[in-house]
């Protein structure tokens, strides 16, 4: 066994997910642009708290449901994503960002999902970031529901919506803390 804690796959060409003998010691994981069809074997990496995704392969957040210990979630490019009640599992989640690609924004395309409702069950859940990840109905009302919310970042919501949303709860404007991967200048 290894004394792992952090596992950084960038741009990694193999099909498949590396899940190393001892998984369950991986506490922050990357996985930046690589080509896995899936990642399903993230199942494995039992004791997760940081989790950090650049192109989420899956259809469904079912592969991220059992980690229970993940408090940092952060995707960008999730276009197969629709549903996000998967996710209602991580009870520890403290800091969730979901966010399509820079070129999607250029073009104004946006990931439409089917709601925001499972986040309200996430009792813990401080702050979030949706940038052009959006509603069918762009409204923010159930995430009025996340009672501990410090902070948000939205976009591709109606400007009314996103005003009416920070005046509701008087939430930060603000994006998330950085992750331990990448910090912002």
């Amino acid at each position: 066994m290894t004394n792992l804690s952090r596992l950084d796959l960038m741009r990694d060409t193999a099909k498949s997910l590396p899940v190393p003998l001892d998984a369950s010691r991986v506490t922050h994981l990357r996985v930046w642009h690589c080509k896995y069809s899936s990642l399903a074997g993230l199942s494995r990496f039992s004791n997760l708290q940081e989790l950090v995704i650049a192109t989420y392969p899956d259809a469904t957040f079912d592969a991220l449901a059992g980690l229970a210990a993940l408090r940092v979630l952060h995707i960008v490019h999730l276009p197969k994503i629709t549903d996000l009640r998967p996710l209602q599992t991580l009870k520890k989640l403290q800091s969730l960002s979901l966010a399509t690609l820079p070129s999607w924004d250029a073009s104004r395309k946006r990931l439409t999902i089917s709601g925001l409702e499972p986040l309200a069950a996430l009792v813990g859940l401080q702050h979030v970031e949706l940038l052009g990840v959006i509603t069918a109905d762009k409204s923010l009302a159930a995430l009025e529901g996340c009672r501990a919310l410090v902070s948000a970042r939205l976009h591709g919501y109606p400007t009314s919506e996103v005003q009416r949303f920070f005046e509701a709860t008087r939430v930060a404007n603000a994006f998330n803390p950085p992750t331990t991967f990448a910090s912002r200048s």
